[in-house]
């Protein structure tokens, strides 16, 4: 993923220093011949666990595949015979505010000498790291379908290859309005949460929904359907990162990726700048 500043990770144990990495052809070649293992989370209340083990189960097919106790990490992320699928807890230093966001990774493991020098293949961001489990475990099959297809893309395609890496995928942007695009009302900025006043904006085919609406298109395969992924403070008064994300709920390709930071005229939200934008 890009890393377009120095990022700290706190990550099943302590915090450490994220450097910038960009994946070789080499790596990707290597990850192929890996078996992944998918760590569990520390916190045994979580429902992540339970979540991604039917997501992997019905999602993994580019490696071999295990899960592992969290207590397994640090001596199995040693051996390159393992890739490591795996939360993080992501705080960018340049942010006055220091929030806090997971991120869904995908790393190699090897004779490293911390978690930071592990070559990192793809980061996703998730959600906040104080917002509940409910609020994107009904999105990780579509994360977990958007990895390999990045990885696959990456390593067909490896002049894409760079820093900002998603920044290729804004290209999409134009195929979202032969689809239909689902939003939440609640993800949506204040101006327009509604159907009316979306329409105003957007005049191509959308639908407000639910959750459950999201998790059966994903399921489903739905060829037809965009949706947004955000992610946010869900309701806190903090004020740092919004990242907004249109994935098509087969492909598992994005459409639009962006984020921009929260302020009084900024919500945490899709905006009507962001309709603007696919709307083109």
């Amino acid at each position: 993923m890009k890393k377009t500043s120095l990022m700290i990770v706190l990550v099943l144990y302590g915090v450490l220093a994220y450097s910038q990495y960009v994946p070789t052809p080499e790596d990707l070649d290597h990850f192929l011949e890996t078996r992944t293992l998918v760590v569990r989370d520390q916190n045994p209340l979580n429902t992540f666990d339970g979540e991604i083990k039917k997501v992997m189960e019905q999602e993994w097919e580019i490696t071999e595949w295990d899960i592992i106790p969290y207590a397994e990490f640090e001596e199995k992320r040693q051996d390159p015979n393992y890739s490591f699928l795996f939360l993080t807890t992501v705080v960018f230093e340049k942010d006055k505010l220091q929030a806090r966001y997971k991120f869904l990774n995908l790393s190699l493991g090897g004779d490293y000498f911390n978690l930071n020098q592990m070559p990192d293949l793809a980061s996703v961001p998730v959600a906040y790291a104080n917002v509940e489990d409910e609020s994107y475990n009904y999105k990780l099959g579509i994360l977990v379908r958007f990895i390999q297809t990045h990885i696959r893309h990456i390593r067909e395609h490896p002049e894409v290859i760079s820093t900002n890496i998603f920044k290729h995928y804004n290209d999409n942007m134009k195929n979202v309005k032969e689809k239909t695009l689902y939003l939440l009302t609640e993800e949506m900025a204040r101006d327009v949460n509604s159907a009316a006043r979306i329409q105003k904006i957007y005049p191509h085919p959308f639908k407000l929904v639910d959750k459950d609406d999201i998790r059966e298109a994903i399921s489903n395969r739905d060829d037809g359907i965009v949706f947004l992924h955000k992610v946010g403070p869900e309701g806190s008064r903090l004020k740092a990162r919004c990242y907004k994300i249109l994935i098509g709920a087969s492909d598992a390709s994005f459409y639009y990726f962006n984020y921009h930071m929260i302020n009084d005229k900024k919500p945490d939200g899709f905006l009507a700048k962001d309709l603007k934008k696919i709307s083109k």
